[in-house]
Parts: C-alpha cells; sequence; structure tokens
C-alpha cells in the first residue's frame, strides 16, 4: 500500500548564473603530478563528499607506491563513504579485500595508524555483538581522525552498533554544523571575485586647431593693430594719448589674468551641475541580458537601498537621479568587458553609493560650488581692468588716432577691437582646457585612491570566504541532521536501515558558485532522502536554505519495494540538465534537475566531462540510481538478494581483517 503525503512533480528550476573563484590547484592535477599530490588532491575531494573522485586519485597514487597508514586510512574511507557493508556491490568487496590483503601488520605508529585500525575494526564487527572495543577505539582517537570517521562511516555497520556510531556522528553534525563562523562566511562564498579598482580616464585635452589659430592670429593682429595706433601716436606727439593706450594695454593683460581662472571655474561649475541635473530620457534601453542592463539594476538596487537616514525616499531618488545616471555610464564604460560580469563590480557601485549618501547627510553633495566660487578680488580687479582700458582706449586712445589719420586709426580700433574679441576667447578655451585637464588628473587620482582602498577592503573581507571542504562539511551536517529528523518522525531507528540515499538537487531562486575543477553549490537546495526499510521506501523532499540552515519539508512518501516501476536519469551528463526520475506503478513520480549543463563558465585546466563527473559524485546521484535501480528490478527481494550477495564475501573481508588487527 502506498501513502503519500503531497507527491512531488514536476519542479522546475530556473537557471543561474555562476562564479568561479577559487585556487586553481586545490583540485588540479597535472599530468606529472607526484603520488603525494595525487592523493593529497584526493584528499580534498574526500573531504569535499567526492568520494569517486577521491578513489580514483588515491588508486593513482597507490599505483605508484605511495602507501602508508594516512594513505590506508583515507583509500578505505574513500571507499566505504555514506554506504553501509551491505550496499557493497560485489567489485567492491573484492577491492576492499585485495586492500586488506595486501596491507602489512599495524604496528603502534601514529594518529593515522590508530584511525585505521579503528575503521578496520569497525568493519571486522559486522556480524558480532562484541562491539565495545570498536566503539571504544573510535571514542579515544584523535579528533581529526574521529571526525572523518564519523563523517564517512556513520552508517556502516548494521545492528545494535549502528546506533551508537549514528548518534556519535549526529553529535558531531549538531557541534560542527554552524563551526567556523558559518552565518557570518557563508555568504562570501557565492561573492565572486571582485573585479579590479578603476576610473575613467582623463579626457585629453580637447583644444582645436581653430582655437589656436584664432588665439595666435588674433594676437598678432592685435598686436599689428597696436603698433599702428601707437605709431599714430607718435606721429601725433601727444603724451596723453600715449600713456592711455599703455595703461589699456595694462588694463587688458590684468582683465585677462584674473579672467582665465574667473571662466574655469564658471566652466567647472556647468559641468559639475551638470551631473546633478535630472537626466533625460535615453533613446533606446539597454539589452535585457546584457552587462550594462545588469549595472543598471546594481545601480538602482543599492539608490534604493541606501536612502539616508531622516531622508524621503521619494526625494532621494528624484534629486540623486542625475548622479545615479553619471556613476551608471561611468561604470559600463570602464568595465564594459566581456569578461566582467556586474556582480564583480558590486562592491565599487556600494562604495559609490555609500559615498553620494554620505555627502548627502553631511550636506556636502554640492561643497564644489563653494570651492569653485570666484573670489570678489579676481572679479573686481578682471573688471576693473576691462573698465581702465575701455575709458582709456575710448577716451584718448581712439580719438587721438582717428583724428591723426581717420581712415588708418578707423581701421586700426575696428581690427584691435574684432582681434580682442577673438584672441580673448581662444585663448581662454586655450587656458580653460589645460586647467581642467589638470583638474581631472588630480580629481580621479584622489577617486581612484578612494576606490582602491574600497577594493582593498572588499577583498580582505573576502580573505575569510569558507573553502570548498568547509562548504561540503556544512552540507553533509545539515543533511545529517535533516535524516535524524526524518528517522525521528518516522518512528524509525537507525539500526531497522538497510540504507538511506540522498540527491542534492539545486533550489529555486538560488545563487551559485564553485572553486576551480569543484562542484557546484548552491545558495538553496532540493534535497530528495530516501529511507530503506525492511518494510519499504520513506521518500521526503526537503527545501533547504543553505545560508540560513533552515530546512523545510515539502513533500513526504511511503511506498513498497514492489510499487517501483522504474527510475532513471535523463539528459547527458557532459552537455546537458541531468534530471532523475523515480515512477511508481500508480503513476506516481518524482523529478528533479539534479544538475546543469557545464559548458558555461569553463577555465583554464578544465574539461566537461570532468566537471560533469564531479557534479554527479557530489549530488549522490550514482549512488541513489543504483540501489533504486536494483529495487525497480527485484522488488521486495532486493534486500534479501543483496545480503545474499554479500554474506559470504563480507564474511571472508571479516576473517581478513580479523588477521590484522588481533
Amino acid at each position: 500500500m502506498i501513502t503519500t503525503t503531497n507527491t512531488v512533480q514536476g519542479y522546475a528550476n530556473v537557471g543561474a548564473q555562476g562564479d568561479v573563484h577559487g585556487d586553481v590547484n586545490f583540485y588540479q592535477v597535472e599530468a606529472d603530478a607526484s603520488p603525494e599530490v595525487q592523493f593529497t588532491v584526493g584528499v580534498r575531494y574526500l573531504d569535499a563528499r567526492m568520494p569517486g573522485e577521491a578513489r580514483e586519485l588515491i588508486e593513482r597514487a597507490v599505483a605508484r607506491g605511495y602507501e602508508t597508514d594516512e594513505v590506508r586510512f583515507h583509500r578505505l574511507l574513500a571507499r566505504l563513504s555514506g554506504r553501509t557493508l551491505r550496499e557493497l556491490s560485489p567489485e567492491d568487496i573484492a577491492a576492499l579485500s585485495a586492500i586488506c590483503g595486501d596491507m602489512p601488520p599495524l604496528g603502534r605508529g601514529d594518529e593515522w595508524t590508530a584511525g585505521l585500525r579503528a575503521v578496520l575494526r569497525l568493519m571486522g564487527s559486522i556480524g558480532t555483538t562484541d562491539t565495545d572495543i570498536a566503539v571504544k577505539q573510535l571514542d579515544d582517537l584523535h579528533p581529526v581522525q574521529r571526525g572523518k570517521v564519523l563523517d564517512h562511516l556513520g552508517s556502516l555497520i548494521e545492528g545494535p552498533m549502528v546506533d551508537q556510531l549514528w548518534q556519535r556522528s549526529i553529535a558531531q553534525a549538531r557541534a560542527n554544523q554552524m563551526a567556523g563562523d558559518r552565518m557570518n562566511r557563508v555568504w562570501m562564498f557565492f561573492e565572486p571575485n571582485p573585479a579590479g579598482a578603476r576610473a575613467r580616464e582623463v579626457r585629453p585635452n580637447a583644444t582645436r586647431v581653430r582655437d589656436w589659430a584664432g588665439a595666435i592670429i588674433g594676437t598678432a593682429a592685435l598686436l599689428y593693430a597696436m603698433g599702428v595706433v601707437g605709431r599714430l601716436l607718435l606721429q601725433r606727439g601727444d603724451p596723453a594719448a600715449m600713456a592711455a593706450l599703455v595703461l589699456a594695454a595694462a588694463g587688458g593683460a590684468v582683465a585677462m589674468v584674473h579672467a582665465v581662472p574667473w571662466h574655469f571655474a564658471r566652466a567647472r561649475l556647468r559641468m559639475k551641475d551638470a551631473v546633478l541635473a535630472p537626466p533625460r530620457q535615453r533613446v533606446a534601453e539597454a539589452p535585457e541580458r546584457g552587462f550594462a542592463r545588469a549595472v543598471d539594476r546594481l545601480v538602482d538596487h543599492y539608490f534604493a537601498r541606501y536612502v539616508p537616514d531622516g531622508s524621503d525616499r521619494d526625494t532621494w531618488l528624484a534629486q540623486t537621479a542625475g548622479i545615479k545616471r553619471h556613476l551608471r555610464d561611468e561604470l559600463v564604460e570602464i568595465y564594459r568587458e566581456q569578461r566582467i560580469k556586474a556582480r564583480q563590480i558590486a562592491w565599487l557601485v556600494r562604495h559609490l553609493v555609500g559615498d553620494v549618501r554620505s555627502r548627502w547627510e553631511k550636506d556636502t553633495l554640492t561643497a564644489y560650488r563653494a570651492h569653485l566660487r570666484t573670489p570678489l578680488r579676481i572679479k573686481a580687479a578682471c573688471l576693473a581692468g576691462i573698465a581702465v582700458a575701455l575709458v582709456a582706449v575710448t577716451g584718448w586712445v581712439v580719438p587721438a588716432a582717428v583724428v591723426t589719420a581717420p581712415w588708418a586709426g578707423t581701421a586700426a580700433a575696428l581690427l584691435a577691437a574684432v582681434c580682442v574679441v577673438v584672441a580673448t576667447r581662444a585663448w581662454l578655451r586655450i587656458t580653460t582646457e589645460r586647467r581642467r585637464v589638470v583638474a581631472d588628473v588630480v580629481e580621479r587620482a584622489e577617486e581612484l585612491e578612494a576606490r582602491e582602498v574600497a577594493y582593498l577592503r572588499w577583498k580582505a573581507k573576502l580573505s575569510r570566504r569558507p573553502t570548498d571542504p568547509e562548504m561540503a562539511s556544512w552540507l553533509e551536517c545539515d543533511r545529517k541532521l535533516l535524516v535524524d529528523r526524518m528517522l525521528a518522525l518516522y518512528r524509525l531507528k537507525p539500526s531497522q536501515i538497510i540504507a538511506h540515499t540522498f540527491i542534492e538537487a539545486p533550489g529555486t531562486p538560488r545563487e551559485r558558485a564553485r572553486l576551480i575543477r569543484g562542484p557546484w553549490r548552491y545558495t538553496n537546495y532540493r534535497l530528495l532522502l530516501f529511507l530503506l526499510t525492511q518494510s519499504g521506501v520513506r521518500h521526503a523532499s526537503v527545501d533547504l536554505d543553505f545560508r540560513a540552515a533552515q530546512s523545510r519539508p515539502t513533500a513526504r512518501m511511503s511506498f513498497r519495494f514492489d510499487a517501483v516501476a522504474a527510475a532513471h536519469v535523463q539528459g547527458l551528463a557532459a552537455r546537458q540538465r541531468q534530471t532523475f526520475e523515480l515512477t511508481l506503478v500508480s503513476g506516481e513520480h518524482i523529478d528533479v534537475e539534479v544538475t546543469e549543463p557545464p559548458t558555461a563558465d569553463i577555465k583554464d585546466g578544465e574539461d566537461v566531462s570532468t566537471l560533469s563527473r564531479v557534479a554527479v559524485d557530489a549530488s549522490g546521484l550514482t549512488h541513489t540510481l543504483n540501489v533504486l535501480e536494483g529495487i525497480a528490478a527485484e522488488g521486495k527481494e532486493w534486500a534479501r538478494h543483496q545480503r545474499a550477495r554479500t554474506e559470504g564475501r563480507l564474511d571472508d573481508l571479516a576473517a581478513t581483517i580479523k588477521g590484522l588487527i588481533d
């Protein structure tokens, strides 16, 4: 009879962008790597709950002659991890028998020797009731070795002893679930490697040829016109007019000297004010999946989030719309590269928006206006120079020159007037542009320095990012505690479980990240648990919020062994999403997308087949599929047949082990 609670059907996941980070050598094994390196990386895979990859690398190291008690200890763990002895295939038992048969007698040794002896004692305890020695040896181990044994072999043995091991394993899971400051670090794993600090390059000096032409030709023509006027005044012999000409030239020079900073300040002020001005509507929006649109969302998000204390949100957003558009355009311009993702500059967006908020709160958002305010003395000197020049020219110089030579004097005066305007405007544009470049260089250096400080601060914060084995350890603790909850829910003891299997699938919504050559880790998981007992299968589907370490059962189902019609996987591992499907004879089914296509975000030194194999190994799919396929094929006889397949071989293995530990 099938009892069902909220059956699981058609669980569709939405894809998520992922980030790849970490040490390229953590899971990398070069073709010419030494057996010591192969073993070390194999242990890393084992610590990250990928026993398949661990077995392959450790066996390679052993085949090349690298064998110590530490290697033997991990070699056995990789063979047995997460399974009971009854779940082992004949090939696995044969491999274990060969490992134990080739093992030299164990001396006193070190902590690894003690750990190896404890593992062998556990393996040799099958079918016996004398478990006190095995439990005592386990309790006496160094915490490192004891932790590894409980992590990987917590459900190894059948009978009363498994209850004792399980309780120790659960106690360790409770202690380690929040270890290593998990709540304050786990989010860091999903943060991408930040892009370095940048600032917009200074726009080159934009002085045009016609500006230089106007300045040079206008100045030359002005000097010529003044020379003509001066010659006419000398002919007239009017000392007052000659003095007025000199005074006009001096007044013009004073006016020009003081007009340059005044004009620059006004131009700079207009440029700064333009940043704060409400932006004009864009002609076309950025592509939905493009970098620019992602930056738009980031900037919008943080401006909406970083509302200054005591300020109205609508007022804040309205009055900062211009600067928001300016910052967005700058970020898109300086980071618009194919290899840069918007999330890699989220730290910079936070820094820039935080700076805007800080200046808003301090009422310094327009402080530049005070800085660029031209002093009254400069304005006065400029205007005074212009006034003196005009009075001298119109009161003495021009009348005297025109009286002396009407045609020549008038022409020279008109030429001088035109040239003053042309040359002044040209020189102001040239000097203002030069000053603009200098000011931009200084301003850019200050901005870049502040951004580099923020970048280093963010990098320092991310330096506490958890390792991949830490992530796997926390996930394993969550899984074990979940199994314990399900055992309590179904009123079962660990000794009543023939086998239990897990499938770890990505949940929704989710973020994801992985180490180079490592499996994807997710912020949300969908966990499928199968508990196999003599009376049938207990199934639970659970949503796990990994960052919060909180789980929520979403479905439960109980069915007999002979109710399983089929168990299979849809999709090729190397190129497609893999979906696990379990169909019951009643027509009910369980399906879940287990792995995602590994073709995106491939880094140097990685290949699709290895990434796919690692993803399947970490998900628990292979183990679960093997068990459920056996049940689908053999029905209620599966447990009896499995026992019969292993009984004699396990007795032989126990005899081999007995010779090593006695």
